[in-house]
């Protein structure tokens, strides 16, 4: 697997790069750290010697993660470009063929404050390559399984591949996740079909697919991560009801919802 790692030298993204170490360990994995400079001057003549300053400095404390990080397992690469970030990575990752970004940030204050205003959801929008998003104070030593929450869209059934595939490169069990406004014969046969569709094209027979009654998606989903903790949530990017209620829903929902497991978004 080749895993992009955006990299700024804070703690956040140190804990993104462990936490795609991680996921390599065991496996033959190469992982890009990626460094972008965005340099913000009000004179030309500043130019050369504030961008010539960072490139050395970016040099200096890449190397050192290359150093400090790398092992017969895992090979890392250093990248450092000057740009925009979101547009400068999803170029990057496109380029590089990469299988997965992944990126630290510091929201742990609502799905809003982790992803808008952010590299990373422009970074979301920008790319089709998946993102897995690792909030500051997620126990990413504790994860033990991968939830993929699902609309039963007809669009979520290449996701649902995507998502047996890295259940088994990771050797992480897949689960399932439904949120319900109102429960109804529909969706218990629906939730039976999927159980039965994922037996019989995934090795594992002890998936679970869990169903939370809840009057909006973000309060479900809240409900589910405060007694599942030990997982990476796996989203769609075309889940348009979810990230419209998630995003542009009300205040004291986006204020209560707190998530701190990885995030990962499939595009």
């Amino acid at each position: 697997m080749k895993i992009l790692v955006p990299i700024d030298f804070s703690q956040d993204s140190l804990k993104a790069l462990e936490f795609a170490l991680g996921l390599g360990r065991g496996k033959k994995t190469e992982i890009l750290l990626v460094h972008i400079i965005e340099v913000v001057y009000d004179f030309a003549s500043q130019a050369a010697i504030a961008l010539d300053t960072m490139y050395k400095d970016a040099e200096s404390m890449m190397n050192k993660l290359v150093k400090d990080y790398s092992s017969d397992e895992v090979h890392l690469k250093k990248i450092i470009k000057e740009g925009t970030a979101s547009i400068s990575l999803a170029r990057i990752a496109e380029e590089k063929r990469v299988d997965l970004i992944v990126m630290g940030t510091k929201g742990a204050s609502g799905v809003k404050k982790i992803l808008i205003g952010s590299t990373a959801v422009n970074l979301i929008k920008e790319s089709n390559i998946p993102i897995l998003v690792v909030p500051e104070k997620s126990r990413i030593e504790q994860i033990l399984n991968l939830t993929l929450a699902l609309e039963f869209s007809d669009h979520e059934i290449p996701l649902i591949q995507k998502s047996i595939g890295l259940s088994k490169e990771w050797d992480l069990p897949l689960n399932f996740l439904h949120i319900q406004k109102s429960p109804n014969f529909k969706d218990k046969l629906a939730a039976i079909g999927l159980k039965n569709y994922v037996e019989s094209t995934y090795d594992e027979k002890n998936t679970k697919v869990n169903t939370i009654n809840s009057d909006t998606l973000s309060e479900g989903i809240e409900t589910f991560l405060r007694i599942n903790e030990e997982t990476i949530l796996i989203m769609c990017h075309q889940h348009k009801n979810f990230w419209k209620q998630m995003i542009e829903g009300s205040q004291s929902i986006n204020m209560a919802y707190h998530i701190h497991i990885p995030l990962l978004v499939m595009n």
